[in-house]
């Protein structure tokens, strides 16, 4: 799954080409997330699936009004985003759901995904083959691997990204910002 509004710099594409080099049509791939009236992109994600044969692997969904429950239905949470994010809320939700997740390694990303399996994998901005290798890597865990990864990811989420720490950490900027201005 690649949560994230329908627009280009959220990685859709390098996904759909990811998908193409991993050759599996035995896993689907659902891109949740409004389109924002975007009609021309989501259809370009459309004919870009059917294009490399993944018209049964890749479903263009709308926003997902329950996203703790399509994390729970998912194996591997995609975040490949082009251009760096600041931080990317994505991969702190799936791991705290004790989803695997795979993210670019840039911006936010690299502070919140642990890299090499701790908590998921970080990969190469627009690069479809480090993204699909990466997924390979994500679908061949076992079971008793997945579990350490989730206990691992949820425990990282928690202890890193606690709501009222970060609510605290943001009302601190804000402080230092307008006393600044003073």
């Amino acid at each position: 799954m690649l949560p994230g509004r329908l627009t280009r710099w959220k990685g859709q594409t390098v996904l759909i080409e990811a998908l193409a080099l991993l050759g599996r049509k035995d896993v689907r791939c659902l891109l949740v997330g409004s389109d924002q009236g975007r009609d021309a992109y989501r259809e370009e994600l459309v004919s870009l699936a059917r294009a490399r044969g993944l018209a049964d692997v890749v479903h263009v969904v709308d926003q997902c009004n329950d996203m703790p429950a399509a994390y729970m239905l998912t194996d591997v949470v995609v975040s490949a985003s082009t251009d760096p994010e600041a931080f990317g809320r994505v991969s702190v939700e799936a791991q705290a759901m004790g989803r695997p997740v795979v993210a670019t390694e840039h911006g936010g990303s690299r502070e919140t995904v642990l890299p090499d399996g701790e908590t998921g994998w970080r990969v190469p901005p627009r690069e479809p083959a480090a993204l699909a290798a990466a997924i390979a890597r994500v679908l061949a865990l076992s079971a008793t691997e997945r579990e350490a990864l989730a206990q691992r990811s949820i425990a990282h989420a928690r202890d890193q990204f606690p709501r009222q720490r970060m609510c605290e950490q943001t009302l601190e900027v804000y402080a230092e910002l307008l006393s600044a201005e003073d």
